[in-house]
């Protein structure tokens, strides 16, 4: 009943955590983006990620986001909190606003986005790709922290690592998406498949290149603002860890039941090799 947490471009370690221990975790889809941070946090067993390793050697599209959801899985984490930085597309999410988004707009290209395939077809129902309990339980706790977050938004997903042009930071605000980013997915859906409860906290660092005035999203700007932003995620991650209550109890938004009948091919035309492998982060189906 772990807590997982992803961290993302400045958040290379959680030094809250008490217990602490860094161990190597290897997949059937090969190793993760780092060995995985082990320790508590109050009552809460927590394992920590750094989603580019520590010194952010990985750019988005060279992150194996099947190993980092399947290690977490192994490491016995039952949710996901990712963390990540991303710009905005409102003037009122200035650099230093929270989102906790509850849509994602996939434009990636390149990555590996599902565990199955190889022989075994399944196809997980993703219409809202963010645990909504988890969501709100993260709401709740920013509330009572005093950390300022926005309670829903619209994520699109670029592929990277370049920024956007304006043309296509106008586009995506004129679609009324809120906020864009390089990381959400696959992961979100990798963490629907591996049926874990998922909540993404974006923090804006920029407003993308959508401003006539501005130069458009410049990395060391987005530095300076992410330092800052940093301290307060780690404050809002370690509240909801130290007030969390891991229960046996299904999951309100079905995030731990998503492969009841997602499975379509029949158990006998199974290759052995690609069952094996799913059973690390599908045992409850596939067994």
């Amino acid at each position: 009943m772990a807590l997982g947490m992803i961290g993302g471009s400045g958040l290379y370690d959680l030094d809250a955590l008490t217990d602490r221990e860094w161990r190597p975790v290897t997949t059937a889809w090969g190793d993760p983006s780092d060995e995985l941070l082990f320790g508590r946090l109050g009552e809460t067993e927590l394992v920590f990620l750094p989603r580019h390793g520590r010194g952010h050697r990985l750019l988005p599209h060279e992150i194996n986001y099947r190993a980092n959801i399947a290690a977490l899985k192994i490491a016995g984490c039952t949710e996901i909190v990712s963390v990540a930085a991303c710009g905005s597309f409102r003037e009122d999410l200035p650099p230093g606003s929270f989102v906790l988004v509850d849509q994602i707009v996939d434009r990636t290209r390149t990555r590996s986005r599902t565990f199955f395939g190889d022989g075994i077809a399944a196809h997980v129902g993703l219409a809202d790709p963010i645990c909504a309990r988890l969501r709100a339980a993260l709401a709740e706790t920013a509330r009572i922290a005093g950390v300022d977050v926005t309670n829903g938004g619209g994520y699109l997903c670029m592929e990277g690592p370049q920024f956007s042009t304006r043309a296509e930071s106008r586009l995506y605000r004129r679609a009324g998406l809120d906020v864009i980013g390089m990381t959400a997915m696959p992961e979100a859906a990798l963490a629907r498949e591996a049926e874990l409860c998922y909540a993404a906290i974006a923090m804006v660092t920029d407003y993308d290149s959508w401003r006539d005035d501005e130069s458009g999203a410049e990395t060391a700007d987005i530095l300076a603002v992410m330092q800052a932003n940093v301290g307060r995620a780690r404050e809002l991650v370690t509240a909801y860890a130290k007030g969390r209550q891991a229960k046996n109890s299904p999951c309100a938004s079905g995030c731990d039941r998503a492969l009841e009948h997602a499975v379509i091919t029949p158990r006998e035309a199974w290759p052995q090799k690609t069952a094996e492998a799913l059973q690390s982060i599908a045992s409850r189906v596939m067994s």
